[in-house]
């Protein structure tokens, strides 16, 4: 019953490959009708060469010979130019298919809730993306378009080998149980073998996509030596499942020829018996070694493809996984509105990242349009969870949040989060230049308001300082720039968006202290407009914050202002402030 059930979703798992062709299906359909017509084309040469000898060769019929002589020539140029078409548009027919699926897959991943990264290795996306995609341009390459060429192949061999002698072909087929036997076992092994390769360097791709981005931290703690055990038990693993698959062919295609040579040795015996007593004729019998080339050589092959097609079906598989995710944050919001208010309101929140452990306990406050609140805490107080539930990266459990009286869930995804901007304190740029790295491609942000951005930062002087300012490139990750350039750019392209509710998320810890009066002259121009949000580890830039929320294991244990929350010495807030008092006055 597994196993029937197996067959079952391969066949559906199949299908659904095929039908990514479909946008293509003209294409896809001319590939197989080049593949029906190559065929009998292609069996035509060892035919005509019969047919040279017994008829014109030995009656030494020159004229006649000249004439099937074009004809050959124009079949293996018939030959040749359909396999060439067969091999080009099947290849175009993959690379179409393999763009398509790519567009689609990193759209699918855009769309992922932040919780599906968070339980999946980056290399394991990016082989999906990458590697296993690529794995499915082969089915169409080397799997159904040429495995059907080749069986076609071999129904017109066999069926022309009975027609020019039927004693000739039984002798030959009796060494085919032995060829298909060793094609059987050898797709068997090789299966098994590939599936091991492709494991393995997913294993292999998650871990340096690990070590790399984190190549700092291993490097401080001299960890190189350790990182380079780990990867060479990796990479001798995945080196031993590449040398299993070779080991296979290294058997297999010896062992075909072995049985090739034999039926031509019993054909070049029997077959000359066959000519003496006049029984088959001498073309013939010229012709049949060409005949077992054509007819093993599909064989053999056709065990190959098929694993070339199990391995694209895998590979199908995965990346299906990946689309059939429904990780997405439901989107069924009808509210567009080009500005709001930026009245927050929590009412009794609830959540948790893993739907058991919760990180908020009944979470209520609420900040009234243009207002600024802090949020302050010790480390996994629920700080930032607060803000990945305004922003909708992660649904809450229970509870209500509200914007402006309106559920959050009414409002449209894009729209709601084009009214926010967050800058936090790991600033994430992309290779390219500040500007692309302000605007993130934007069309719509044109460059003035770039500069009038950046002036009011007070990031401009800072920009072009550096060779050709605002089109300087930028390494990953922003190598290349001190950690206040990184800050000061993401507050500028935070503020180009012109948003309604600002969020800053730790957002001057890393900033020294000139910098540091730098934003926050800037913010104190810019909260007067907007909402903002306010998670800060260092006390004193908070002071004038209307509201003050202090959270302590996932609660809220106080709200109100900073001269309220000071007078109770023995409260949460005062403990922190005076803390960080002591730590500061130790320091200067």
């Amino acid at each position: 019953m597994k196993g029937e059930n197996k067959k079952k979703f391969d066949l559906e798992l199949f299908g659904r490959i095929v039908g990514l062709a479909r946008p293509y299906r003209f294409l896809f359909l001319s590939t197989i009708v080049l593949a029906v017509v190559l065929a009998p084309v292609s069996m035509l040469r060892p035919y005509l060469v019969s047919v040279m000898v017994d008829q014109y060769i030995l009656y030494e019929d020159l004229k006649g010979l000249y004439r099937i002589s074009i004809v050959f020539i124009f079949v293996i140029l018939a030959t040749a130019g359909l396999r060439y078409f067969l091999i080009y548009y099947s290849s175009l027919l993959g690379q179409y298919v393999i763009r398509n699926l790519r567009d689609k897959v990193f759209s699918h991943i855009l769309s992922l809730r932040l919780r599906f990264f968070d339980q999946t290795p980056i290399g394991r996306v990016t082989t999906r993306t990458i590697n296993d995609i690529e794995t499915i341009n082969t089915v169409f390459t080397q799997g159904i378009i040429t495995m059907t060429a080749d069986l076609l192949s071999i129904f017109a061999v066999v069926g022309i080998m009975l027609y020019t002698s039927w004693q000739l072909t039984l002798l030959v087929l009796m060494t085919l149980p032995l060829l298909m036997i060793a094609t059987y076992v050898f797709k068997e092994k090789v299966k098994v073998a590939f599936e091991k390769v492709r494991s393995q360097l997913s294993n292999m791709n998650a871990f340096l996509q690990e070590r790399i981005t984190g190549m700092s931290v291993i490097q401080i703690f001299n960890a190189e030596e350790q990182e380079m055990q780990k990867f060479k038990g990796i990479n001798r693993k995945y080196t031993r499942a590449n040398l299993d698959a070779i080991n296979h062919y290294a058997i297999f295609f010896p062992t075909v020829e072995f049985i090739n040579y034999l039926a031509l040795s019993a054909l070049v015996y029997l077959g000359a018996t066959f000519v003496i007593r006049d029984t088959v004729s001498l073309g013939a019998l010229l012709a049949f070694p060409w005949y077992i080339d054509l007819l093993f050589r599909p064989v053999r092959m056709l065990a190959d493809k098929f694993n070339t097609l199990q391995m694209g079906m895998v590979a199908a598989d995965r990346v299906f996984d990946v689309l059939d995710s429904q990780e997405q944050i439901p989107d069924r919001g009808y509210l567009k509105p080009e500005k709001i208010a930026g009245d927050v309101h929590f009412d009794a929140v609830t959540f948790a990242y893993d739907e058991e452990n919760v990180v908020l306990k009944d979470v209520s406050f609420e900040i009234a349009a243009g207002e600024t609140m802090a949020i302050v805490g010790s480390t996994g107080s629920g700080k930032t969870t607060i803000i990945n539930l305004m922003t909708r990266f992660y649904d809450i459990q229970s509870g209500k949040i509200s914007i402006d009286s309106k559920d959050i869930k009414e409002y449209n995804l894009d729209s709601l989060r084009s009214r926010m901007a967050i800058v936090l304190q790991d600033v994430f740029l992309f290779y390219g230049t500040i500007y692309e790295n302000i605007t993130l491609k934007d069309p719509s942000i044109s460059k003035d308001e770039v500069l009038r951005a950046s002036k009011i930062i007070g990031a401009h002087d800072y920009i072009i300082q550096l060779a050709n300012d605002y089109e300087y490139m930028v390494m990953e990750r922003g190598a290349n720039l001190s950690m206040g350039q990184r800050q000061l750019i993401s507050f500028v392209r935070a503020l180009v968006f012109d948003p309604d509710i600002l969020i800053l998320d730790e957002a001057t810890s890393s900033i020294d202290t000139d910098t540091e009066e730098i934003i926050q002259h800037a913010i104190e121009k810019l909260i007067e407009k907007r909402t903002s949000i306010i998670i800060a580890h260092r006390l004193s830039t908070i002071k004038h914050a209307n509201a003050i929320l202090v959270m302590d294991r996932g609660e809220v244990v106080e709200f109100g202002h900073h001269d309220e929350l000071i007078l109770n010495e023995e409260g949460r807030y005062t403990e922190l402030y005076n803390m960080q008092f002591g730590q500061e006055e130790f320091q200067y």
